[in-house]
Order: structure tokens, then C-alpha cells, then sequence
């Protein structure tokens, strides 16, 4: 006896469907392990939709909470305890995020950014050494070390160009936080 195999799409996708959904024992055929990538695409999903949440989080607290740095310098400017301590709460409420999302792999990254002004070797060190000077800030103020890095970005990624005033090299001149999962 020959046996007929129906390779209608309708009935395959409703067989599909019916195991995918219980109606059969999934063990009962092999979907090439279908329904865990489905599971893991969904996971992927919703971690990327926490990590773009967060970011978007971080960033506009970040904005609103820049500390100055005097004139080629790591030393900030007075006046940044208040937004140190606002920035380090915003980490600690994504962080909380973050553990309801059951996401455990995470660092929060804060990047150094400088104007064009001056040598690029330059500018990437002074970046560099502002973003730890940061991270130390909020290391300070109860974020573990373990879980934030820092990275000097020097002029390499402008929010406005040409930066050729005093008011778009200011732009430039910035940190930003954002949680790399």
C-alpha cells in the first residue's frame, strides 16, 4: 500500500497549528525543534523591546542630567551631585526593569563624547577619561562596578555637524549612558 502524503498548505499549516498548540503531543513529531525557536524568538523580542525602553530611558535622563567638565579637562564643574544621584536612580529603576524582564546579562555602558576641536588621539583620551570619571561617580552612589563600563568616544559620533560654534560644540560635548544587554 502506498501511502499518500496531503501537502496542501492549509492542512499543513493547521497540523502545524494543532501541535504547536497542544492539540497533539509535540514529541509526537519532529517540528526541528520549531517550537522552541518560536519560543526563543519571542524572548528575543521582548528583550529587545526592555533594551530599547531602557535606552530611550537613559538617554533622555542623561541629556537632562550632563554634568560639565572644566576647559581639556576630567575634573567636573561644580553642581553635579544633584544629577549624578538622578542619573544613578534612573539606573537603578532600569536595573529593576531589567530583573522583572528576567534579564540577568547586562552592562551599562557610558560613553564619552567631545567636539572636533584639537587632535583626535586627544579627544579620545580626555573622552575616555571623562566617561570613568562618571562611572566612578555613580559607582559612588551604590552602582556595582561590575556592571557599568566606560568608553571614550572622542568626536567620533557628533549629535550636530559642523560643529563650528560655541552652541554645537557644547551639543558634542556630552555623555551617555545606555544598557548593552
Amino acid at each position: 500500500m502506498k501511502r499518500h502524503q496531503n501537502r496542501n498548505p492549509r492542512v499543513v499549516l493547521a497540523v502545524l497549528t494543532a501541535v504547536l498548540l497542544g492539540a497533539a503531543p509535540a514529541r509526537a513529531i519532529d517540528l526541528g525543534g520549531l517550537a522552541d525557536k518560536a519560543s526563543g524568538a519571542a524572548g528575543g523580542a521582548a528583550k529587545g523591546k526592555v533594551e530599547k525602553e531602557a535606552n530611550v530611558k537613559l538617554l533622555a535622563e542623561g541629556r537632562k542630567n550632563q554634568c560639565s567638565f572644566k576647559t581639556d579637562s576630567d575634573q567636573l564643574m561644580a553642581g553635579c551631585d544633584g544629577k549624578i544621584k538622578k542619573l544613578a536612580d534612573t539606573l537603578v529603576d532600569v536595573k529593576k526593569r531589567l530583573v522583572q524582564a528576567n534579564i540577568k546579562s547586562y552592562k551599562f555602558e557610558v560613553s564619552g563624547h567631545t567636539d572636533s576641536s584639537g587632535k583626535a588621539d586627544h579627544n579620545k583620551q580626555l573622552s575616555g577619561k571623562r566617561a570613568a570619571v562618571i562611572v566612578k561617580e555613580l559607582v559612588a552612589r551604590a552602582i556595582p562596578q561590575n556592571e557599568i563600563i566606560s568608553v571614550g568616544m572622542g568626536s567620533d559620533r557628533p549629535v550636530v555637524t559642523p560643529d563650528d560654534t560655541r552652541a554645537k560644540k557644547a551639543k558634542n560635548r556630552r555623555y551617555e549612558i545606555q544598557v548593552k544587554l
